[in-house]
Order: structure tokens, then sequence, then C-alpha cells
């Protein structure tokens, strides 16, 4: 196609999870139910983290962070996803964009608080005697500064190549959101340098993360496994057992996503990027605060304030 017959595209068209009309209002509730429980979940662990002073440490610090991030990206894909089940999904341009950029911003925190985490609990279980210095206010805050910094460094890649690509005829995503992949095909010109962009910030967003999770979960169950108490070694499981479950989900997803032979199905990426940007977000509340015993004691003390003033 020569640029003489290149128009700009305005908007685009979202055509969603699924094209078959028996499964869109079934879908529509499943996603707003999940939706519903994320935002509770993710905003009430937030509330007790906030008005707990016992939780005011290190590691709720960074849970805070955590489900901060859940709670917007979730809100960034989710509605728009479910405009696609009642409705033809029409999204701007500029939206679009916007769309993209909030979704790799949150993404790419969401991979640096959990591996902040996964030093906090390396620090806590490997060197207890120093975890006070290792973990001070300060490094703290140096840490948060750092994760969201490289959540806009990274979003800012993505955003900017694509915006450099030229759109033509075609406007219809294949996808219940605006993600780089589909949007890559619709382009008329040559995608070679945002492939490029696409491997190497997510090659550096997630693969070192990875690897640095890898590290510190091996020191930590190293470690736990010396504990001579069987009792220390149970409550060392219990504290780190939802922060792994927790990663794999997420890294898991992602690493299918963006590290998998061109030949997958466009199916396979909807599923797998529902594991991370609809799923994840409702279930990190509960796999960070079911066997956590300092959660139920603010709960408790939290609605006894509510309840007795």
């Amino acid at each position: 196609m020569t640029l003489g017959n290149v128009s700009s595209v305005k908007e685009f068209i979202l055509l969603g999870l699924t094209q078959q009309p028996e499964l869109q209002l079934p879908l529509f509730f499943l996603f707003l139910g999940i939706y519903v429980v994320s935002v509770v979940g993710n905003l009430g662990l937030i509330v007790l983290i906030v008005l707990n002073p016992h939780l005011h440490t290190p590691m709720y610090y960074f849970l805070f962070n955590l489900s901060f991030t859940d709670l917007c990206y979730s809100t960034v894909i989710t509605p728009r996803m479910l405009v696609g089940f009642v409705k033809q999904n029409i999204i701007s341009h500029a939206e679009c964009m916007t769309q993209l950029f909030s979704f790799c911003f949150f993404v790419i925190d969401e991979c640096y608080i959990l591996t902040a985490m996964a030093y906090d609990r390396y620090a806590a279980i490997c060197k207890p005697l120093l975890y006070q210095v290792t973990m001070s206010h300060q490094i703290c805050l140096l840490m948060t500064v750092g994760v969201y910094m490289m959540g806009f460094v990274g979003a800012m890649a993505h955003t900017g190549s694509m915006l450099s690509l030229t759109f033509c005829e075609g406007n219809i995503i294949n996808h219940y959101m605006c993600d780089i992949p589909p949007l890559q095909k619709l382009s008329c010109t040559s995608t070679s340098i945002n492939e490029l962009v696409v491997f190497t910030v997510v090659g550096v967003n997630v693969i070192i993360p990875t690897l640095t999770l890898f590290v510190s979960y091996t020191l930590i169950l190293s470690n736990i496994l010396s504990i001579h108490s069987a009792e220390g070694r149970s409550k060392a499981f219990s504290t780190c057992g939802s922060y792994i479950i927790a990663v794999s989900i997420f890294f898991g997803a992602v690493l299918f996503m963006y590290f998998k032979p061109s030949s997958a199905s466009v199916d396979g990426d909807k599923v797998s990027t529902i594991f991370y940007t609809i799923l994840g977000p409702m279930l990190n509340p509960f796999i960070y605060s079911i066997r956590n015993k300092d959660v139920h004691v603010a709960l408790r003390r939290t609605l006894k304030k509510r309840i007795f003033t």
C-alpha cells in the first residue's frame, strides 16, 4: 500500500472477548462480578492498612502499593471490556493510546512491586537482625520511586513507539483492550522498531524481576528448610506461600503473552491477558489476607470501631 492510499484512523472497534451472542450476557455478569470483588477487595485492603498503625511496616507498605496498582489497572481494562458485551465497543485513537499507556504503566509497576516484596521477605527471613536497617523508611521510599519510574519509562517507550505507526483502513482490534500485539497487526508501516522496543522493554521489566524473584525465593526456601522448629518452618512457609502463588500467576501469564510463538492464536492471547489484567487483581487481596493473622486482627479492630462508634 502506498502512502497516498493511507487514511488516518481516528477510532478503533474492539471486538471483545468473544463474538458468540449467547455468551455475551453471561460473560458480562461474570466479569462485572469479578470487577466488583476486585475493587472491594483491593480498596478494603488499602483502607485497612491506612487505618491500622500496626500494619505500617515495609511488608504492608508494599502490599498497599500492590493493591493500589491492581485497583488502577483493573479499572483501566475491565469497564471498557464490559462495554463490549452490551454494544459495539468504539474507542478513539487518543483513548486507545491512553489505555495502552496506563496498562503498561501499572503492569510494569506490578512487576517491580512483587520484586520489592520478595526482597522484603528475603530481608525479614534471611537477615532478621539487619531488617530494620535494610528496609528502613528511606530505602522503602526510594524503592517505590524506582518502581513508578520504571513503569513510566516503560509505558512511554511502548506508547511512543505505537504513536509512530500509521494505521490504514483496518480499525478492528481483535481484542478486548488496546494491547500491543493486536495494534501492531493493524499497522500498514513497518513494526520492526516496535518489536525491538517490546523485546527490550519486556525483557528488562519481566526477565530481570523474574530472575531476582527466583534467586530471592530460592534463598528464602533454603533458609526455611534450615529452621529446626517445625512450627517456625510452617510459619515461614505460610508467609511466603501466598507471595509465590501471586508471583507465579502474574509472571506466568505475562511470559506466555509476550514470549510465545508468532503462530499462537489470538484467543490464546485474550485468555492469557485475562489472568494478569482481571483475575490477578481480584485474587491478590485474598491470597495475601486469607491466612494473614495481622490482616484478620486489623479487620476485627476496624469493624469493632465502626460498630461501637
